[in-house]
């Protein structure tokens, strides 16, 4: 069986493992670690912000860090590197850069849930230099070429 390992940073004895919120969720929540009280955010204010948690993923795996739709759309709240990518050979403590754009200040608390952990297996393939690419319908058409229809 293949295991995702949290170990907890120095200071939080009292945050759940990250978690699946229902069966069906594709990501698990990580909340704010923020053992110093409350960290209100102004607007276009950004600050990295710990989970609490170290980890340590299977070799091929990915941990991708990305927002929750709720801190998104209703608290304006956006991952400027999203998504962002947690390496399978890193363990320093999974931090969270939180961006926001709401005007009026907001206030996250310790334990608040601020960001989702998806799991993606991915694969190194061999790099080659050529002279051609092959063709396609596309072809070199970039940003919008396909329509929106």
């Amino acid at each position: 069986m293949t295991e995702i390992k949290f170990k907890r940073a120095e200071g939080n004895s009292d945050l759940p493992l990250p978690a699946y919120a229902t069966a069906g969720a594709a990501g698990m929540d990580l909340r704010a670690f923020l053992p110093d009280g409350p960290l209100t955010f102004e607007h276009g204010q950004l600050e990295l912000v710990s989970t609490g948690f170290h980890v340590e993923i299977p070799m091929g795996t990915e941990m991708q860090v990305r927002p929750r739709s709720g801190m998104a759309l209703k608290h304006k709240f956006i991952i400027p590197n999203s998504p962002g990518t947690v390496d399978c050979d890193y363990r320093g403590i999974v931090m969270v850069g939180l961006y926001y754009l709401g005007k009026d200040p907001f206030t996250i608390n310790h334990g608040e849930r601020i960001a989702q952990a998806v799991f993606a297996e991915y694969r190194h393939l061999p790099v080659v230099e050529v002279e051609e690419l092959s063709d396609t319908d596309r072809g070199a058409g970039g940003f919008g070429s396909t329509g929106v229809k």
